[in-house]
């Protein structure tokens, strides 16, 4: 062991130090504890969110989607779907038909967001939701919970719905008659009402992809994109990447981007973000109050230590020597609490994930009943990485106020 290190040792454990100096120690200990772990506990909540959001989306919507660089519609052929199957970690790849609608009954109409899906998402959807029966048929819809709500839809209800760009063909066709076998108006029946998260139960209405073609006016083999699922065990990251490297070499490049499912809804995931990032910031004032009070500590430290410090000197001790000393008792003791505080909050969160200890307080408000965690490796690195190196910080002035001591310093003759 360094003399160093082992100084630094001798004086945390030493029995004759000040009552007062151990209160404080024990302090900042304590406090760097509590702030390591109740920051990793929040993040991990918050990360919890942010999954339990990504997986509602994905009820729908898949984590990568292939869309037009321009235009509303991408040409898919069987041969594309197959190709992009075949990469590893794709579960599946359906195109799907996606834009907005106007949905109109006798009293009201309503703006809406129309997908079609193909059967094979279909069934993906109803496993997602539990659902026993399908959802909507080939000319028949499924409308949101909230969208419903507002315009008085019911199973079995017949409803017309197109897309806005009937309305500009119409204006044409005054001047230009050959448009009119465009403009009949598709009617449908209300297959089902679902809820799944707000954003679709508020504006989604899900039908098959061959009529969502049909009223968005899209041609033959004509889609808004290409849903692309992954394998479970895959990294999404890794397969993200994957059919980037995939895509730039293949001819749809030109035509054809891949955006995953935090870019589609960049405004909502940005808000998880700095959500997070704003907690952080806030609750690791705690850690520094807690590693500030080490400054403390060590000049406290420092004086009470002041005649050995100057034995020290006399032995040929050099003060950068002296300043790692109480460097070192700073940073074990950031170092002690920050792992002691990543253990708390990895015990929390899992009991927490296993058990669902917390619950949450309506659970009738909500789809889950407890808290959801998820605790991430980057989250533990960064918090552990700044609570270590805030001690550090720290102890610098105290250190090298102590190596002035015993280089500046002798020892009160009248002390035994």
């Amino acid at each position: 062991m360094k003399p160093g290190l082992w100084i630094a040792q001798r004086f945390s454990f030493a029995r004759k130090r000040f009552r007062i100096i151990n209160i404080i120690s024990a302090i900042s200990l304590v406090g760097i504890i509590v702030g390591v772990s109740t920051l990793l506990v929040v993040m991990s909540v918050l990360n919890g969110f942010q999954k339990l959001a990504l997986d509602l989306f994905m009820t729908i919507d898949s984590p990568v989607q292939c869309i037009p660089y321009d235009g509303r519609s991408i040409a898919v052929s069987d041969s594309l779907l197959h190709a992009i199957r075949a990469l590893d970690g794709v579960a599946s790849a359906e195109p799907y038909a996606e834009g907005e609608a106007i949905l109109a009954t006798e009293k009201k109409s309503e703006l809406v967001i129309l997908k079609g899906l193909t059967d094979a998402s279909q069934r993906h959807l109803m496993v997602q939701t539990r659902a026993k029966s399908p959802l909507f048929t080939s000319e028949a819809i499924a409308v949101g919970e909230l969208l419903a709500y507002r315009t008085n839809l019911y199973r079995s209800r017949r409803v017309k719905i197109f897309s806005p760009e009937l309305i500009s063909l119409g204006l044409e066709s005054l001047s230009e008659p050959w448009l009119l076998p465009a403009l009949g108006i598709p009617e449908t029946t209300v297959a089902s009402i679902f809820s799944l998260q707000k954003l679709f139960d508020d504006r989604y209405v899900l039908t098959s992809d061959r009529f969502a073609q049909k009223v968005l006016l899209l041609g033959k083999g004509e889609f808004s994109g290409i849903d692309i699922r992954i394998k479970d065990g895959h990294s999404r990251e890794t397969v993200t990447s994957q059919l980037r490297t995939w895509l730039a070499a293949s001819s749809l490049k030109s035509t054809g981007r891949l955006r995953t499912l935090e870019e589609h809804y960049s405004n909502m995931f940005a808000v998880m973000q700095l959500e997070k990032w704003a907690s952080f910031s806030i609750l690791m004032l705690i850690v520094l109050v807690a590693s500030l009070s080490l400054t403390g500590s060590l000049a406290m430290t420092a004086i009470d230590k002041q005649q050995e410090l100057f034995y020290l000197r006399c032995l040929g001790m050099e003060r950068p020597q002296f300043m790692a000393i109480f460097i070192a008792q700073g940073g074990a003791t950031g170092l002690v609490g920050t792992l002691v505080g990543i253990s708390i909050a990895w015990s929390i969160c899992k009991l927490q994930e296993l058990y669902g200890i917390v619950q949450l307080p309506s659970k009738s408000a909500f789809i889950i009943d407890a808290y959801p965690v998820s605790m991430q490796t980057i989250d533990f690195i960064a918090v552990g990485i700044t609570a270590i190196v805030l001690s550090f910080v720290v102890s610098l002035y105290p250190a090298r106020k102590a190596a002035l001591i015993a280089t500046h310093r002798s020892p009160d003759p009248k002390t035994n």
